[in-house]
């Protein structure tokens, strides 16, 4: 099996598509797959490799203000954090659509780490076209993070707009844990180090708490903020057994 990586360019969208050679024109499991804060596409690429050898189409994108998109991050603190996942919520549409033109699509998921599993759980409010996702050390309640983000940034002394939260205004229609019923017993798959300290487990622990249903498939250890190769082996395995047709 021989692993294809290209380089694409989508609008303005920089993106890696990963998949199996032979399978470069088929119709395949399309998996989107969100990086996390700060980092790029490129640091996703391991997980996406071992999706393509399971017989998935995989596209990582740069996030906006990332990788191939990089700026410095502004001085007014949470503001590039949350316009970068609201550009991802723009660019998802596009990003789909561009590979259902080529007529390479058959199932849709959608995984990321933190930011990128944020990313993840906010889409599944608003998009019933996904059929699986998993979600590495992020946090299904935005509007939990985006509380205790403002807590970190006012105990720290900065100042922040009075009008914060109608400048976030956005949130509230796309946290999972407000709008579970969205997630319409779609298989969804949660792994947090319960001593993460970027992404508090807290967040995780108190949606899991709440929402037991046969779809969530979740993971819990006592690791901090980082992906070790066995939590991409049971991301991988959780696709497989949720998203890949017989076919591949």
């Amino acid at each position: 099996m021989k692993i294809e990586i290209r380089h694409r360019l989508v609008g303005t969208i920089p993106l890696l598509e990963v998949v199996d050679k032979k399978h470069l024109f088929d119709r395949l499991p399309l998996i989107i797959y969100y990086h996390g804060w700060q980092t790029s596409k490129e640091l996703v690429l391991t997980q996406a490799r071992k999706l393509a050898k399971e017989g998935f189409r995989v596209v990582v994108p740069d996030a906006e203000n990332h990788g191939e998109r990089k700026r410095p991050v502004s001085k007014i603190p949470s503001l590039t954090f949350w316009q970068s996942i609201q550009t991802n919520l723009f660019e998802f549409s596009t990003i789909l659509d561009f590979f259902e033109q080529l007529k390479v699509v058959d199932t849709v998921g959608v995984g990321g780490v933190s930011m990128g599993g944020m990313t993840t759980t906010a889409l599944l409010t608003q998009h019933p076209e996904i059929q699986a996702a998993a979600c590495v050390m992020g946090s299904p309640s935005l509007l939990g993070y985006r509380r205790l983000l403002l807590t970190d940034i006012e105990k720290r002394g900065y100042t922040m707009p009075k009008d914060y939260e109608k400048l976030t205004s956005w949130i509230p229609a796309y946290d999972l844990e407000t709008h579970y019923e969205k997630l319409d017993k779609r298989p969804l798959f949660f792994w947090h180090g319960t001593e993460d300290e970027k992404i508090p487990f807290a967040l995780t622990k108190q949606f899991l708490s709440k929402n037991t249903g046969p779809e969530i498939t979740a993971y819990v250890e006592k690791e901090k903020h980082m992906v070790q190769v066995e939590t991409m082996d049971k991301v991988t395995a959780f696709f497989v057994d949720h998203l890949k047709k017989d076919f591949v």
